[in-house]
């Protein structure tokens, strides 16, 4: 038996991969993230699959069902929502499955980030305005932040920046970030991307903290702050650019791919 590791997408059940599809029905035995997981999702299983809804086990009784598929080698389709990739919860999980010698594999997700930037229109790395975009979340209610990796030590770079689980301390992150990004710096927050009931909140580090309390938004919403949220008038990229197509001297290829 294997126990597959599926990254269930941000939400809508339309957004699962053909590879992630095909496991679930063929698996006798599904995990799924609590509320984060549609039903329509999970309407892909076996009719007499063993369906558990993992939110409120805690990590023993997770791996006891691991146990218990493998002693029936029954496969296990255990679904996160986003891509496992990312703040998934998913390591201690494979790092117990090897201790107790029992096969895992991972099919990646659409994540929750990739989907809010759809909602938005709007690509986060734009030519000579951001090719960056650092992936964090917010620390006060979760496991520590690692030494490095403070908010405001993040924001110096400048780049686009992604905040998950942060909806409820909107406040407090955009008063962090003020100072490196500017007040009139563009932000966004998505709740619930790709659902039925999604919310689409535009703004800026100073306004953006009012829309997300007038809104009641608290969970399942990703932040995204950056230039590249409203950049206009940008240089073409040069992947499809004409000059890429014809030999040129390096001194005039190097002055032609340097930002203004």
């Amino acid at each position: 038996m294997t126990v597959h590791f599926i990254g269930a997408g941000p939400g809508a059940p339309d957004l699962l991969t053909l590879r992630a599809h095909r496991l679930i029905a063929e698996s006798p035995v599904c995990l799924y993230a609590g509320s984060l997981i549609p039903t329509e999702v999970l309407a892909h299983a076996p009719k007499d699959a063993r369906v558990i809804d993992t939110q409120h086990l805690d990590l023993g009784q997770i791996v006891a069902e691991y146990e218990r598929a493998h002693g029936r080698s029954h496969d296990v389709a255990r679904l996160h929502s986003g891509d496992l990739s990312i703040h998934s919860a998913a390591a201690e999980q494979m790092r117990r499955l090897d201790a107790l010698g029992i096969p895992w594999d991972v099919t990646p997700g659409v994540p929750a980030f990739a989907a809010a930037a759809a909602a938005l229109r709007r690509e986060l790395t734009v030519p000579c305005v951001a090719q960056t975009v650092i992936i964090t979340r917010h620390g006060r209610r979760a496991s520590p932040m690692p030494d490095g990796e403070g908010l405001a030590g993040l924001a110096e770079h400048g780049a686009t920046l992604v905040v998950h689980l942060g909806a409820r301390a909107i406040d407090e992150i955009a008063a962090t970030l003020e100072p490196h990004y500017g007040a009139d710096c563009p932000a966004a927050v998505v709740a619930r991307a790709s659902w039925p009931d999604e919310l689409v909140l535009r703004g800026t580090l100073a306004t953006i903290a009012d829309a997300v309390r007038e809104a009641g938004v608290k969970r399942s919403a990703t932040i995204i702050v950056g230039p590249a949220l409203a950049a206009e008038g940008f240089r073409d990229s040069h992947l499809y650019s004409h000059s890429r197509e014809r030999p040129v001297s390096s001194a005039a290829s190097g002055a032609a791919d340097r930002c203004p």
